[in-house]
């Protein structure tokens, strides 16, 4: 399963939610949703525009969560 970084990415360029949402032009109720859980599933066109309004790689937004791994 895959995590979502945009708060922390956001956080360290000190963009808010409605700043990003707006450069974005993605819906503030959505980057909301993002920030408070990281495990909302996003199509790759909003991660795109994410990214690009934060100057980032969309890869940079995403990295595997721990603790969902195959159990027996």
């Amino acid at each position: 399963m895959l995590r979502l970084r945009v708060k922390e990415v956001a956080c360290e360029k000190h963009i808010s939610m409605s700043k990003l949402s707006q450069r974005s032009e993605v819906s503030y109720n959505i980057i909301r949703d993002i920030f408070i859980n990281p495990l909302r599933s996003v199509n790759t066109g909003t991660l795109n525009r994410i990214a690009a309004a934060l100057g980032v790689p969309a890869t940079t937004l995403l990295e595997d969560a721990p603790g969902n791994e195959n159990s027996e």
